[in-house]
């Protein structure tokens, strides 16, 4: 394991680790709003046992730098994809896997600078878009519920915003006490400027979506209360080349609602990419 950071274009310094074999085809994983790269937990480990997988802290989340403002241009997302590649020598054959705001940014990434160093797209739990009457951009009741507490500079008040959020990212069950409070942490420890900066931009990729050269793949919980199971239909109903997996009562993070079937879905992908 080594971590590592690369420079975007404006200067920010992107944090990112790396697992699993060298030569393998790189896997590079986007967490969500308010997250981390320790998100992904032990599906993390279990795809480092095949592929190159490469988790980010975006900016502003994490160890990465969080300036003060150009949260809203796409540019600087899609700059932070483009010096993590140019960092690792990735020229080609990469997976870009984005869940919740991190489909956001591998869309933006994508809109910039096409898809020459990128072989599949993942979109897990995750939207394109975002904005106001921005099509496959809807809200979830749980996000809704959490708005303005989970913005607010107040302990107290980003607590009870965050607790909003009840166990849509681990989905039921007992056993994931751990991975509840390691997700709850960090969502925490993100600045709170940052936190209310990422949801006041407009972007619409639809037309990348719609040219989109390569295949795709949308994994979404059908109960997602964060990001609507409409976006992940929106992004699959618009790329030409989708692969879908509706996960019938599933919440919003699949990948530890059930980390084994989320790493074989995702490995039958990409392994059947050229």
């Amino acid at each position: 394991m080594a971590i590592r950071e690369a420079a975007s274009a404006d200067g920010t310094n992107i944090v990112y680790r790396v697992t699993g074999p060298e030569g393998a085809r790189p896997l590079i994983l986007l967490h969500g709003w308010a997250g981390n790269l320790r998100n992904w937990g032990q599906a993390a480990d279990d795809l480092a046992e095949r592929f190159r997988v490469i988790a980010v802290d975006l900016r502003g989340h994490g160890y990465s730098d969080a300036p003060e403002s150009g949260y809203d241009d796409p540019k600087n997302w899609a700059a932070d994809i483009a010096a993590i590649l140019a960092a690792e020598g990735i020229t080609s054959g990469a997976v870009l896997l984005g869940w919740s705001y991190g489909g956001i940014v591998l869309s933006d990434y994508l809109t910039a600078y096409g898809t020459g160093a990128v072989a599949g797209v993942i979109y897990t739990g995750s939207q394109a878009n975002i904005g106001r009457d921005v099509p496959g951009a809807v809200t979830g009741p749980a996000m809704q519920k959490a708005i303005p507490d989970v913005f607010s500079d107040s302990a107290g008040h980003a607590n009870r915003g965050f607790a909003a959020f009840g166990n849509a990212n681990t989905g039921p069950g007992r056993d994931k006490g751990e991975d509840a409070q390691r997700l709850f942490g960090g969502s925490l420890a993100t600045r709170p400027r940052v936190r209310k900066a990422l949801f006041y931009r407009t972007v619409d990729n639809t037309e990348t979506l719609r040219t989109l050269d390569v295949p795709v793949l949308v994994l979404h919980g059908t109960a997602d209360p964060v990001v609507q199971i409409d976006n992940g239909r929106y992004i699959a109903e618009t790329v030409p080349n989708a692969r879908t997996s509706f996960w019938e009562g599933s919440l919003h993070g699949l990948f530890i609602e059930d980390p084994a079937r989320f790493v074989a879905e995702v490995t039958a992908f990409v392994e059947d990419l050229h």
